[in-house]
């Protein structure tokens, strides 16, 4: 039985539909007893209204969401295996938007050295770890935006998780990354300019060596195409491309059939991949009303990372994190300041607004502070958590797969203590976890 307000049709954001991994994984995680769980929580968080129900059942057959509604209306096959979970919420598992897998929190080890002292197999098992953790805190798709200088390692990460070898979400790629010429570390400031360094992300210049980096990781098996439309320069951060290398990108790329996404801050850089035909910008912190209608007009969708921001701050600014969701403005630091601000213009322009964290700045396993950050910038904990959810699905070309819980979709799952519409923080006190049908984590 489909919930109806679960089944309305939506307008799919994506103009690409993303290859997404359906392997159920073996082990460590319990394999149901018998073809069917049917999950009985205090209640279900309905992604599609941001609503919850109380009373609601979810039934699912393998893989796959088979039923869901009040408690009555949903069958119980003989042999059901019955996960009871008083006083918890379930939802659809979480999405963030912006990962990276191959990096760790910078006051551990800063970036540089992550990608210059750290072996290639040392970052790829660490990876693995991240994954665990990330999937375990009931976030069970990432985008990974890049491996950071770890070459085509996360391709063989995404594959181990599909094919069932280690645990972990589901993963989508975009491998190396495109940076234009010197314009991406490490180098070239900082260092001698003698120095060829291993770079973290594929350099080039130009209409043919723009094309030929898309084929190369396209041909390797990319699920997206991640772009530096700008960098931080001397006097501050500044477009790397112009428009009409931008434009030869996301050409060559939708010949592929993936979608673009760029890291852009700047007013400039964001226009001009707006203008290019990205789908998705990240970070934005400096963008205007201006460059947020043009964004709202073309329906990309914005991903402001503010947990980064925050833990840049925390890092390297002795501000301290400032991620309480009571903290006044006033006490927060300019950068967090202006990160907020940015979501604010953009949901005033129309803008969606998604989850993207870009964890791996922080420690993988917490990309719940995201939607604490979102509902600080003044989202509802409801609509947060649909960023997390229903949109992110959506703008991933996934509508209908992950992201709701409705009859037919993946069976990816987690339950929290509490009502996390009520306080988003709720969301931190994971009970349950499913993936594919298979469950990671159980009271």
């Amino acid at each position: 039985m489909k919930i109806a307000t679960l089944g309305h049709p939506v307008r799919v954001l994506a103009t690409a539909t993303l290859c997404l991994a359906t392997t159920a994984i073996a082990s460590p995680a319990q394999q149901p007893e018998s073809a069917y769980t049917l999950i009985r929580p205090e209640r279900v968080f309905d992604a599609a209204t941001g609503e919850v129900r109380t009373g609601w059942a979810v039934l699912v057959a393998g893989e796959r969401i088979e039923s869901v509604g009040p408690i009555g209306s949903v069958p119980t096959p003989d042999g059901v295996r019955v996960v009871d979970l008083p006083g918890a919420t379930l939802l659809p598992g979480l999405i963030d938007a912006h990962s990276h897998l191959f990096l760790h929190p910078y006051d551990e080890t800063l970036w540089d050295d992550q990608v210059l002292k750290e072996a290639r197999a040392y970052r790829t098992l660490m990876a693995g770890v991240n994954a665990e953790r990330t999937l375990r805190s009931g976030f069970t798709l990432l985008r990974d935006l890049g491996s950071e200088g770890a070459g085509w390692a996360d391709l063989a990460v995404r594959d181990a998780i599909a094919d069932g070898l280690i645990p972990g979400p589901r993963v989508l790629t975009a491998t190396l990354a495109i940076a234009a010429t010197a314009s991406y570390a490490p180098g070239p400031r900082g260092w001698d300019p003698d120095l060829a360094l291993p770079p973290g992300a594929q350099m080039v210049t130009g209409d043919t060596e723009i094309r030929r980096a898309v084929r190369e990781q396209a041909g390797h098996g990319a699920d997206v195409i991640k772009v530096y439309a700008d960098f931080r320069r001397a006097h501050g951060t500044a477009p790397t491309f112009t428009l009409g290398e931008l434009e030869a990108l996301v050409e060559e790329a939708t010949a592929a059939g993936l979608p673009v996404s760029a890291h852009a801050s700047s007013p400039e850089g964001m226009r001009r991949a707006t203008l290019a035909g990205a789908r998705t910008i990240e970070h934005g912190s400096e963008g205007t009303a201006e460059v947020f209608r043009l964004m709202a007009e073309r329906g990309v969708v914005f991903y402001p990372t503010l947990a980064a921001a925050a833990a840049y701050d925390e890092y390297f600014s002795g501000l301290g994190g400032g991620w309480e969701l009571s903290t006044p403005d006033e006490e927060l630091s300019p950068r967090i300041r202006g990160s907020l601000q940015a979501v604010r213009a953009a949901r005033q322009a129309g803008v969606i607004v998604g989850l993207g964290s870009d964890v791996g700045v922080f420690p993988h396993g917490e990309s719940w502070r995201e939607l604490a950050w979102l509902v600080r910038s003044g989202m509802s904990p409801a609509e947060a958590l649909q960023a997390a959810t229903v949109v992110n699905a959506r703008a991933l070309g996934l509508e209908g797969k992950v992201g709701e819980i409705w009859q037919g979709a993946h069976a990816d799952l987690v339950a929290v203590e509490g009502d996390p519409t009520a306080s988003v923080e709720a969301i931190r006190r994971v009970v349950f976890v499913m993936k594919n049908g298979v469950i990671y984590e159980s009271p």
